[in-house]
């Protein structure tokens, strides 16, 4: 039986800088404030319950497709990739370029967006109860909070658990269908998200 060792990775190479942390921790920290006041915002805006919930879910929603693009770019192997790039097929050349900066985009939807979505879901769940609370005081508040919280690190852990099942037997389909949107957003915008994709070092 092969050792863990032996088993072959898409991409073992890291493409992290110094100066990359530096610039994702920064990041991280602004987008965390952003966010954290948005959901305040929201929160005392929204008088809906159902609104309330919906955006929820949503924000943990977010958390979970993040949490399997950033596995699937870690599984998948660029090869099957590189023969739609030479018949130009929209979107392979931007797999490419993901599973090539797997490490990069790995932090950014693992760390970057789903910690994030983690610290909203639990700030709007806060807000839940204290929405809840207003319209039934007779409600424990220990008690809503508790079972909140649980059912919202239930759907968080859960959701991503079925994710990274997801990502790792599809993980070549859901970095091409990443980069066929991300060939949309450049068209539209005309910005270029990738490089040219290389030949495979021998």
């Amino acid at each position: 039986m092969k050792g863990c060792s032996e088993v072959p990775m898409g991409n073992n190479k890291s493409s992290v800088s110094a100066s990359y942390i530096a610039l994702v921790s920064a990041g991280s920290f602004l987008l965390a404030v952003l966010f954290f006041w948005i959901s305040n915002l929201l929160a005392d805006k929204m008088k809906s319950l159902a609104l309330s919930l919906t955006f929820l879910l949503v924000i943990i929603l977010v958390g979970i497709l993040a949490d399997i693009l950033g596995v699937s770019v870690t599984a998948a192997s660029e090869v099957p990739l590189h023969a739609k790039a030479a018949k130009k097929i929209p979107g392979a050349s931007e797999g490419v370029f993901l599973i090539r900066n797997a490490d990069r985009v790995a932090n950014l939807m693992n760390d970057v967006v789903g910690d994030i979505a983690g610290t909203v879901s639990g700030a709007l769940g806060i807000a839940l109860v204290v929405q809840i609370l207003t319209r039934w005081q007779e409600l424990s508040q220990p008690a809503l909070n508790m079972l909140l919280t649980a059912v919202i690190a239930a759907l968080t852990v859960g959701g991503k658990a079925v994710g990274k099942r997801i990502a790792l037997t599809y993980a070549e389909d859901i970095v091409y269908i990443t980069g066929k949107f991300l060939h949309g957003v450049s068209v539209v915008t005309g910005k270029e998200f990738t490089a040219r994709p290389r030949r495979i070092s021998k």
